[in-house]
């Protein structure tokens, strides 16, 4: 099995023990919110429930993603992935944070409690200990990941355009802190007999996932539109391209991610003068061979022949435009 294929098959796996961890804990959190009467306890029920649906549509992501080229969508399609995960960030956007948003100021105006706080307790003990799992598997994939790309995980997680491992690890990481939140909240209610606790517990659990829906919308927005590999690999593309033998320039390097596991290389190529019709393709070839071999995600790469221009320096004239700002110059994975 390849390593694209490896790593797209761990994804999936991350995906659907995050979505089930997601649909348990949300059930006993809706249970545990409807005996109390906690605001913060329906709000991290509402918080599971979006977690829960997001994982569906990174499934959906997923495999549709996955499916081959064909003639109508030539270079495959991987966009649509993220299209789908565009979905589950604006759902827990919608549903997750306008929830709980919502149910905090109620409270707060209303300031009603109905019930027991011992169950809150022992749901927000279980559920901080299933949700930890969950995100363990998502930090052992980012670690060995980022060890592939020799790059700190932290880099790995705000460059990969692998969006549905990403909205897991901020999923999970939210969801931890959101039941921190939740428990503060309960406590601090129980202990001064205010609701006020706990409505405010809520309201700041609807703006921790507007902050999470906010970053992946963000993410995938830019890859929806087509963004460039990180720096450092567009560096060592054009580098591996400039060391091939019939190789004089090159003058335009262009690279975009297609997909989680698509990457495509365009490139005009200045030639030396004396190389053959046959040379050149030759090079052609063995340009794709280097780029896949060292790079299994790279696969489209296109070079155009270009002429010497007066002046030329021997180096890449109009290389792609400065990195964006989630790529912040720095190395990083695809």
């Amino acid at each position: 099995m390849s390593e694209a294929a490896e790593v797209k098959t761990e994804s999936v796996g991350t995906v659907i023990v995050a979505g089930a961890a997601n649909l348990a804990i949300a059930v006993a959190k809706l249970i545990a919110g409807l005996i109390s009467g906690s605001a913060a306890m329906l709000s991290e029920a509402a918080h599971s429930v979006a977690d829960t649906t997001t994982e569906v549509l990174l499934y959906q992501a997923l495999r549709r993603g996955a499916r081959p080229a064909d003639t109508r969508h030539p270079f495959g399609y991987g966009k649509e992935s993220y299209v789908w995960a565009f979905f589950a960030a604006m759902f827990t956007f919608v549903a997750g944070a306008g929830f709980a948003v919502t149910h905090g100021v109620t409270t707060i105006l209303v300031h009603k409690h109905s019930g027991d706080y011992l169950v809150s307790y022992i749901v927000l003990g279980a559920s901080f200990v299933i949700e930890s799992i969950s995100l363990a598997r998502a930090v052992r994939q980012v670690r060995g990941e980022s060890r592939r790309w020799r790059t700190t995980p932290r880099r790995f997680l705000r460059l990969t355009a692998d969006t549905t491992v990403k909205a897991v690890f901020l999923e999970d990481s939210a969801a931890l802190i959101g039941l921190l939140l939740a428990a503060l909240g309960v406590g601090l209610s129980q202990a001064t007999g205010d609701e006020v606790w706990d409505g405010v517990a809520s309201i700041l659990i609807g703006v921790l996932l507007l902050v999470v829906a906010g970053i992946l919308a963000s993410n995938n927005l830019s890859l929806l539109v087509g963004r460039a590999v990180p720096e450092r690999l567009r560096r060592e593309i054009e580098q591996e391209l400039a060391r091939l033998p019939e190789v004089e320039r090159i003058d335009t390097l262009l690279t975009m991610q297609l997909g989680p596991d698509d990457i495509l290389v365009a490139a005009k190529v200045d030639f030396r003068d004396e190389a053959t019709g046959a040379a050149i393709e030759a090079t052609a070839d063995e340009a794709e061979r280097r780029l896949t071999e060292r790079y299994p995600e790279i696969r489209y790469v296109f070079l155009d022949p270009t002429r010497s221009l007066p002046g030329a320096d021997g180096r890449t004239r109009n290389i792609q435009a400065a990195p964006s700002p989630d790529a912040g110059g720095e190395p990083g994975p695809a």
